[in-house]
């Protein structure tokens, strides 16, 4: 089943793949620098979190009818 969404949707898609892409860049960004603290468990918990928030930007970006970046 093909799900096709309207161009208002795939806008508001397209707008949700750049904040989860930001988001994403963001919650990387703080688990190196726990990584740096040597601040295992936190970067343990951060690194976890990033791979969580690229699986939804690629799902994000399926649903918008992109392409699946990085």
């Amino acid at each position: 089943m093909s799900h096709r969404p309207s161009s208002s949707g795939r806008a508001e898609l397209s707008s949700l793949t750049s904040a989860m892409a930001e988001l994403t860049r963001r919650v990387a960004a703080m688990a190196e620098a726990a990584q740096s603290d040597r601040d295992d468990e936190l970067a343990t918990e951060l690194f976890a979190v990033e791979r969580a928030l690229r699986g939804a930007g690629r799902r994000l970006q399926r649903l918008s009818g992109g392409r699946s970046g990085r």
